[in-house]
């Protein structure tokens, strides 16, 4: 029920948007039938058209070549489609759709029908759809047969018809020849359209995609619903000689926007609270009627609905009770078929398709119950009574599993419907129940709460944060209420290429199990952008977008204030070799900056507005450092008092910060607890982080032109600075990484650029070559016969990690050895 299903559907309905010009001819090819749509394309009214070859109406030679050839193919060729280019009336050329197909008739005769349509009014079909032949060919779905076309005479009595429309309405070809349509088919139905026809005779004006039933069982699918356009033609004297029928099934149509508007219904209905029995409730209620006359939610014993599990229940009759039922829904009132309540324990015999299922994890399908003796309906008396009673003749058990548990069974069944369950049944059912289990599942995880709460504290705070050779760090974090667990700060130290460093905090407005969720939820997004390596504004601009998705996704229609998601965050990247920290942040209070000395200043960095707006661009300022300054990054919790500004705050923690005699673990404590509220009213996190700097013996950088020439003179000065700085165990793989990195730089960059080369000792040995281009590498896994490709990977086996990232100019790709302790 993807992409697919929306691609028919949308194919389909530009198909129903248009009507063509139509026009009848004989075995010759003469005109003997116009509509008035044709002479509304055309300008040539019927009288200056009936009784003319239709071949003068072509303005090409070749056009006309083709459909002689065509015409004289009719024997294999029922039907042919192609653009030409016809004559207007005043002399004009225009580019159409002709479409072409043979009608038969009691005179044995081939006489052909003929659409035109302006290429110009085609409607834009979907790119996933090839739609060649839009009116009298095959629509490129599965479900979708050609169209069919009648011709019938002024007293409604057919004379042509093409050989597929006996496939469509039913009616068989001798049953339809020289009798009207209630003839043939006699009913209301008919009547209806014979109505239509004789308005359309009478007016000239046509009737477009009016809907019908297929009039007589084509197969067992009987049901199948028709649109149909009537034109009427004209002769030479422009009186009416018949009306043109066009007709084209489109019941998988329907069929696909009801399941479509099904899927719509369950993203908004299904998992509207966290309660097991509301979610297997609201699933069965949605199915029925739109999917099944009967249907059963029972879940598995591994599901606790309350605080007794399943599995204490004791067996009844030799039956074991795999389920509870927590979902029923019928068509009927009071649910007659069902032999369980809903809360009850659900016996089943151990040999049953709901326990295969159990078992298996597959759906269970079957179009025909079969209640014939030997079926594993004989040891379910009374399910199989039910199903005599209630004449269940159709069925499906589908799995309800996530994240690789099977949580239950959903049953299926209809009983009033005549029509079985098909294969798109299934798969709108399995689709359904995904939806019901990702809600189940959850409500599964928050019976425990306090649990996954502990866990969240141990897990999403960093266990040993360690700011590397940029920084030495500290940092303090005190819940509210320690009995709740974690609230929604959080803050990050995270390794960056080149011995940089990034310093992350930020806070979740909220406590408790939520806002501790929606933390994870953003430092896991933290984490994988700043891998990515980008600015600080711009690592915001993505977080504020993801806010606003998981925002979105989390909201109810129908209590748009109900999901709400605020935070705050600020962001630093700072560089040991240029002594530079860059900073932004969204809504966040300031860092603070304290000197060697024990100054402390708060930059003016520009405010932002809080994750999750979406209102304007964040903007980053860049500061240099002196060695040893203290970065302070801090939540509002330390600095916010319900009785004073917020400007009091901080100037107390200015002073709680001045004190340069302190080492860095006691400034962070002392500070804490300074400023903390007692009681506390939110919670209280402080980063600190103790700048280093990369001097120039751990620092080797050159310039090189973009010329093969200078690979040999890179590898050579890498290994000379290796051997000053006692890893020349290190020269081969670096020269290899090295010669790699410049051939790539060479062979992208701009021959009229310099490429780059830095290398760096710090806890890692880090090679980097940038060059003018903006192009960045990926890692492939050539086959044999490849001659490029292996590069990169060969850098990969050499190297603990690479990566890129953008520079001003263009980018840079570094890559890490790992160096020994004692390095």
């Amino acid at each position: 029920m993807g992409s697919s299903t929306e691609t028919a559907v949308s194919a389909q309905s530009a198909f129903e948007t248009f009507s063509p010009a139509i026009a009848l001819l004989d075995a010759q090819g003469t005109v003997v039938g116009w509509s008035q749509a044709a002479q509304q394309l055309l300008g040539y009214s019927a009288a200056e058209v009936v009784g003319r070859s239709a071949g003068v109406l072509l303005v090409a030679a070749e056009d006309r070549v083709r459909a002689s050839q065509a015409a004289q193919r009719s024997a294999l060729w029922d039907r042919w489609s192609h653009l030409a280019h016809v004559r207007h009336r005043d002399g004009r050329s225009i580019d159409v759709r002709l479409c072409v197909s043979s009608l038969s008739g009691q005179d044995g005769r081939d006489w052909w029908v003929v659409s035109a349509t302006n290429k110009a009014s085609l409607p834009a079909w979907p790119a996933e759809a090839t739609v060649a032949e839009p009116f009298l060919a095959t629509l490129p779905l599965p479900s979708c047969l050609p169209i069919g076309v009648v011709i019938r005479d002024t007293h409604l009595r057919c004379i042509r018809v093409t050989d597929t429309q006996g496939s469509k309405d039913g009616i068989p070809l001798p049953k339809r020849l020289r009798r009207r349509l209630t003839e043939a088919a006699p009913g209301t139905e008919a009547e209806t359209l014979e109505a239509v026809m004789h308005q359309v005779l009478a007016s000239g004006d046509p009737v477009i995609n009016m809907d019908y039933q297929a009039l007589l069982p084509v197969n067992m699918r009987s049901n199948r619903i028709l649109t149909a356009s009537f034109v009427r033609l004209d002769d030479a004297q422009g009186r009416a000689l018949g009306v043109c029928a066009v007709s084209v099934d489109v019941t998988d149509t329907r069929r696909a926007r009801e399941r479509l508007a099904i899927l719509g219904e369950a993203s908004r209905r299904i998992g509207t609270t966290l309660d097991v029995m509301q979610t297997a409730q609201e699933l069965a209620d949605l199915a029925v009627p739109f999917l099944a006359d009967y249907t059963t939610v029972d879940l598995a014993e591994s599901v606790p609905l309350s605080e007794e599990p399943l599995a204490h229940l004791c067996p009844h009759d030799g039956h074991i009770p795999f389920f509870r039922r927590a979902g029923l829904a019928s068509i009927h009132p009071g649910t007659p078929e069902s032999l369980f309540a809903r809360g009850e324990p659900v016996f089943v015999p151990s040999a049953s398709p709901f326990t295969d299922v159990l078992r298996s994890g597959k759906s269970h399908f079957e179009p025909i119950l079969d209640t014939s003796p030997g079926t594993w309906l004989d040891h379910y008396g009374a399910l199989a009574e039910k199903i005599r009673e209630h004449a269940m003749h159709s069925l499906m058990v589908v799995p309800i599993h996530a994240r690789g548990a099977v949580l239950g069974v959903a049953v299926f069944m209809r009983t009033k419907n005549p029509r079985p369950f098909e294969e798109d049944d299934l798969l709108l059912a399995e689709e359904l129940v995904s939806w019901a289990a990702l809600a189940l599942d959850n409500a599964r995880q928050y019976v425990r709460e306090r649990s996954a709460a502990l866990a969240l504290q141990r897990l999403l705070h960093p266990h040993r944060p360690t700011g590397g050779s940029a920084a030495d760090v500290a940092w303090r974090y005190l819940p509210t209420d320690s009995h709740h667990g974690i609230g929604g700060d959080w803050f990050d130290v995270i390794p960056l290429s080149g011995a940089r460093v990034a310093l992350v905090i930020g806070d979740v407005v909220g406590h408790g199990i939520n806002a501790a969720a929606q933390m994870g939820q953003l430092r896991t997004a933290m984490h994988t952008l700043a891998d990515m390596d980008m600015p600080p504004d711009e690592v915001l601009s993505r977080l504020d977008e993801q806010v606003i998705c998981l925002t979105e996704t989390e909201a109810d229609p129908g209590h748009p204030d109900s999901t709400t998601m605020a935070a705050t965050c600020l962001y630093a990247v700072y560089d040991p070799i240029t002594r530079t920290c860059t900073m932004a942040r969204a809504g966040h209070p300031p860092p603070a900056v304290i000197d060697p000395h024990g100054y402390v200043t708060f930059p003016d960095l520009p405010t932002g507005a809080p994750l999750g707006l979406g209102l304007v661009p964040f903007e980053s300022i860049t500061l240099e450092l002196a060695e040893g300054s203290v970065l302070a990054l801090y939540t509002d919790g330390l600095i916010e008092a319900r009785d004073q500004d917020i400007s009091a705050g901080m100037n107390r923690l200015r002073a709680a910060l001045a004190q340069p005699h302190l080492t860095l673990d006691d400034l962070c404590s002392s500070t804490v607890n300074t400023l903390r509220a007692k009681p506390p009213t939110d919670d209280v996190t402080l980063l600190l982080a103790q700048t280093c700097s990369l001097s120039t013996d751990h620092v080797a950088s050159w310039q090189f032109p973009s010329d093969p020439a200078v690979v040999s003179r890179a590898r050579t000065l890498a290994t000379r600075q290796l051997t000053q700085w006692g890893l020349e165990y290190l020269a081969d793989s670096t020269e290899l990484i090295v010669s790699e990195l410049f051939t790539n730089a060479i062979i992208h960059s701009n021959t009229d650029r310099t490429i780059g080369l830095r290398i760096i000792r710090h806890e890692m040995l880090t090679c980097e070559v940038s060059d003018a281009s903006h192009c960045h590498p990926l890692l492939r896994h050539p086959r044999c016969a490849d001659e490029h490709g292996r590069g990169l990977f060969l850098v990969t086996q050499l190297s603990r990690r690479w990566g890129t990232r953008h520079i001003p100019d263009g980018k840079l790709i570094w890559v890490d050895q790992q160096l020994p302790a004692s390095a």
